[in-house]
């Protein structure tokens, strides 16, 4: 439970937020529990992570600002664990190099410029640009399906570094999200709708014109009333005739005309050799 000082300044800081909210960050604290707070970073322009839709927490202890909150991101980004606690300046791996006059603001801020940087630390991994923005144009179907199926039990054994207040468990449906998030998760259905996205694998749906394309000619003949078979016929016909067409006279009768020429030779030999008998005799 928070004690009166830590709710009094993160009720100051929630107001400073909503009112002025930092570049790419949207944040506010549960309902149920004002030491959890949601946050929403939206990938900046120009990074692998560009208009991608990042949640995560921030888990305070009861005696904030005297010591600092676990940090966590939920949607996967190529650049840290999922809902894995992240070894920062401003998290709760270094109690003692916290600042009690960082805010809210100024914890998301830096967690901002970490996840920009390709420094290393306990719960970050590393992957290509191409990867990280393909993980990208999957968040907002991530963030509101929980990543489309129920948590399998590889998912459900996680480390201990991913379990306790805050983590949040890939394959609950986006059940945590819509809570935290309803607005923007009724966006997100919307937009998964307009793209065709498939709600399962992320990926979209596809549609007619990306079937296999046909010329106009080879359409007609899938057509043709006794199918395809005939249509094939239909084509070798036409193509010995087009042939025969383009020969000659000569050519097409040439095995003709060269066994009428065997018999000729022969009986005009015949007829020679009879003749020659006769006189000799």
């Amino acid at each position: 439970m928070a004690t009166p000082a830590a709710t009094k300044r993160l009720t100051k800081e929630y107001a400073a937020i909503s009112k002025s909210p930092p570049p790419y960050i949207v944040a506010h604290p549960s309902e149920r529990n004002i030491l959890e707070w949601h946050y929403i970073i939206t990938g900046p322009a120009e990074t692998p992570y560009e208009n991608g839709q990042y949640w995560g927490t921030l888990m305070f202890p009861p005696d904030y600002p005297f010591a600092p909150p676990a940090i966590r991101m939920h949607t996967p980004s190529g650049r840290f664990q999922p809902s894995t606690r992240l070894c920062l300046s401003i998290s709760d791996f270094h109690p003692k190099s916290f600042n009690p006059a960082w805010e809210v603001s100024t914890i998301l801020t830096g967690l901002l410029s970490f996840m920009t940087s390709e420094e290393m630390t306990t719960g970050s991994v590393r992957a290509s640009d191409h990867e990280r923005k393909l993980f990208a144009t999957r968040t907002r179907w991530w963030n509101s399906t929980g990543g489309g199926s129920k948590a399998t039990a590889a998912q459900s054994s996680s480390s201990s570094n991913t379990r306790g207040v805050g983590a949040i468990k890939a394959g609950d449906g986006g059940a945590k999200f819509h809570v935290e998030w309803p607005d923007i998760d009724d966006e997100n259905a919307k937009w998964m709708k307009e793209k065709r996205i498939n709600p399962q694998t992320g990926l979209p749906l596809p549609t007619q014109s990306q079937a296999p394309h046909c010329s106009p000619e080879v359409a007609g003949l899938r057509r043709r009333p006794n199918g395809s078979a005939a249509g094939v016929g239909a084509v070798v016909q036409g193509g010995q005739v087009a042939r025969e067409a383009g020969q000659s006279w000569l050519g097409r009768n040439k095995w003709r005309i060269v066994i009428g020429s065997l018999l000729a030779y022969i009986f005009v030999a015949r007829i020679l050799g009879d003749g020659a008998i006769s006189t000799s005799g």
